[in-house]
């Protein structure tokens, strides 16, 4: 056994072997296997061959020795020194050979649980990501998947060879000197126990070392995306973060010094307790050599097969801690799996109409949005306690009809349940009551496939990949070709400043499209919404933070990618909606008035108020 094999056996959590695991870890971890039982089987097998070389190299030497050197015969000795060249080949052809199937076994494995978990999160409602830590989850792709694979191949080639290597070991050790094989046993506790002892402390240090370093990660997650250096920078805390960051480093520091000196003590010890057993074999077995009881080549075998007894039976008496520790990072992967996302599409869905428009429909809409238990896991939340329940209702009794082809406008104080709304046509929710029809489709009925075809939503912050134009654009339509996206972005009334750049559609816009402006940011929004070319829009207030300048050129954007299209509007700014079809007026979590714009004020009621409102403060003197 490896010294790296031993010191991961001793630094797995302790801890893992009280953590209660759910029922059925163990029958749904063997699932993985089923289908590379014959991957894992040869792997076995050559686990099995190369352990069994551990002891053909001493006793040859034995031989070699008894039946050769001292009686002098040199075909004998040529005949086993070939032999043991042989062992070493088929030693060394067996390892590479286990390696190869190992990296299969465990790539694979790798792979499927990677694919499987990155499906699954992206397959979660948005609920589930407005609660999560981004951190969190990678940690579960990489980390805990990682841990996972270890038991398909270290802690599997670990037992399997090391159960063989101690039965064949002191299989051949009684045959040679039952005598010496019983006096060599009797050290064992001197091994054992200091191994489980340095053990359970290398493990909690590791697990506190560990736990600095996700937090030491967290920490450089949210620092240098360009929304958290930019508040860091903002508000001037340089300082305070550089303090936060080194207590921690430097706490990581220090259980690392303490960590490298525990395992050079512990080497120590075990080295200086195999060479006491040696000394013993070599005394007690040198007198039985003198005395004629025991050969020469049969004391050196021993002594060889001595130095081979201890490191299996230490990993072995830590096995379980492995076992369950790996055990423990598969749970961890199934919680996630486990996790049932809320919007999932119903067997025998079928597609929304086809068309260039389509009526949008919500009828007698209740909702409240999900209680964390319900979208979430608390394991993925950085502080998972205080607001677990649900909010409470926030739409009661809704009712709209968005005919094909016009444009609806939402308006009212924050907090009436606007942005709700637009996310119940976009299916991001589903309603606790009432219905939401899309083209005379339920969407709970449809597929998602075609909801995301035909709805699409720009926000009032677009987010842009940390990619080229050229990527942000294929992303919602990948066969599009340049043509079509020029197109695209003269309609959004951006192609302008894509042609003067240098590199053109492959300038790269920067983390969340910070190398643009928040007007370019908006328009480069548009065209990706206008390749996609949608029957539904949704525009979540998106010119509410440009300016003049930049929402003149928004708006022009937006009145070529409304025409003919469903469109449901929230608006800021009242007098960018004068012109719409309808006017909603929604006002806590209700349909308060609806109307055109000179029916509303007409009526004079709260839409009037925010209009004079707004326009009061336009006028307003300034200085």
């Amino acid at each position: 056994m490896t010294s790296w094999q031993l010191m991961r056996s001793m630094t797995q959590d302790a801890g893992a072997t009280r953590s209660p695991l759910p029922p059925g870890t163990g029958r749904r971890v063997l699932s993985y296997a089923r289908g590379m039982s014959g991957t894992i089987a040869a792997f076995l097998v050559l686990v099995a061959l190369s352990s069994s070389t551990v002891v053909a190299a001493p006793l040859i030497l034995g031989r070699l020795v008894d039946d050769g050197i001292t009686p002098q015969r040199r075909d004998v000795v040529v005949g086993l020194a070939l032999l043991v060249a042989l062992v070493a080949v088929v030693e060394a052809v067996t390892t590479i050979a286990q390696r190869w199937y190992s990296a299969r076994i465990g790539e694979g494995l790798i792979y499927r649980l990677r694919t499987q978990v990155f499906e699954h999160v992206l397959a979660q409602p948005i609920a589930f990501f407005t609660r999560a830590q981004t951190g969190a989850l990678v940690t579960r792709l990489n980390t805990d998947v990682i841990g996972a694979q270890s038991a398909f191949t270290s802690v599997l080639s670990s037992v399997v060879s090391n159960v063989i290597s101690l039965v064949l070991i002191i299989g051949a050790m009684a045959l040679l000197s039952w005598q010496l094989t019983l006096a060599s046993l009797a050290l064992v506790p001197f091994f054992i126990l200091p191994a489980r002892w340095m053990g359970r402390r290398l493990a909690v240090l590791t697990a506190e070392q560990m736990g600095h370093n996700a937090d030491l990660g967290t920490q450089m997650t949210e620092r240098f995306n360009v929304g958290g250096a930019l508040l860091v920078k903002i508000f001037g805390q340089p300082e305070h973060e550089l303090a936060e960051y080194d207590s921690r480093a430097s706490r990581v520091r220090d259980i690392g010094v303490v960590i490298a000196v525990n395992r050079a003590l512990f080497f120590v010890l075990l080295t200086f307790i195999a060479a006491l057993a040696t000394a013993m074999v070599y005394g007690v077995g040198g007198v039985m050599a003198v005395d004629g009881t025991l050969s020469v080549g049969t004391l050196l075998a021993l002594a060889a097969l001595l130095g081979r007894l201890y490191g299996p039976l230490t990993a072995i008496s830590n096995v379980r801690v492995d076992i369950l520790t790996t055990l423990v990072s598969f749970a961890r992967l199934f919680e996630v799996l486990d996790l049932r996302p809320s919007i999932q599409e119903r067997e025998g869905a079928r597609d929304l109409p086809q068309g260039d428009a389509l009526d949008v429909e919500l009828d007698d809409v209740h909702f409240a949005y999900p209680s964390a238990d319900e979208v979430s896991l608390a394991s993925l939340e950085a502080r998972a306690t205080g607001d677990r329940a649900g909010s409470g209702e926030i739409l009661r009794g809704v009712s709209l009809d968005a005919p094909a082809g016009t444009l609806t406008a939402l308006v009212g104080p924050s907090g009436a349940g606007k942005t709700t709304l637009t996310a119940l046509v976009a299916r991001l929710y589903d309603p606790t009551a009432g219905a939401v029809r899309v083209g005379g489709v339920d969407l709970r009925d449809a597929t998602l496939r075609s909801l995301h075809d035909s709805v699409a939503v720009v926000t009032q912050d677009a987010h842009l990949f940390h990619d080229t134009i050229r990527g942000n654009l294929l992303f919602v339509r990948p066969e599009a070709t340049d043509e079509q996206m020029e197109q695209a972005l003269r309609a959004a009334q951006i192609w302008h400043l894509v042609e003067s750049l240098p590199s053109g559609l492959d300038t790269v816009v920067g983390d969340r499209g910070h190398r643009l402006s928040g007007g370019e940011k908006q328009r480069l929004a548009i065209a990706r919404l206008l390749l996609k070319a949608p029957a539904v829009v949704v525009l979540d207030e998106a010119t509410a933070h440009l300016d003049s300048e930049s929402e003149a050129a928004v708006q022009r954007a937006l009145e070529i990618a409304l025409a003919g299209r469903t469109s449901i509007v929230i608006a800021h700014r009242l007098s960018t909606i004068r012109g719409a079809d309808q006017i909603l007026v929604v006002d806590g979590g209700e349909i308060a008035e609806r109307g055109t714009h000179h029916e509303l004020l007409a009526r004079g009621g709260l839409y009037a108020d925010l209009y004079r409102t707004q326009f009061a403060e336009a006028d307003a003197p300034v200085g």
